[in-house]
């Protein structure tokens, strides 16, 4: 078994982990996908994944997919 999530920087992890969640609600289409996206990063994530996924999603945004940013764009709008 590998331990790939061992040798990813934190600020790749917070990429996969954005973009994991955004895959795995893709299938009900682009808008409600953001939307649950959000809200989840929102519910579940802790104050520091917030901020340095925002800081992410402004300097790394090719990384993210479409769905991971526009969500992180949603949660991060004031």
């Amino acid at each position: 078994m590998s331990d790939e999530n061992d040798v990813m920087s934190t600020e790749d992890r917070l990429i996969y982990m954005a973009n994991q969640i955004a895959r795995n609600v893709t299938a009900l289409g682009k808008d409600e996908a953001v939307v649950m996206t959000a809200n989840h990063i929102r519910d579940f994530w802790d104050p520091a994944m917030k901020r340095r996924i925002a800081a992410l999603a402004a300097s790394r945004r090719e990384a993210l997919l479409p769905i991971a940013a526009a969500a992180i764009d949603r949660i991060s709008a004031p």
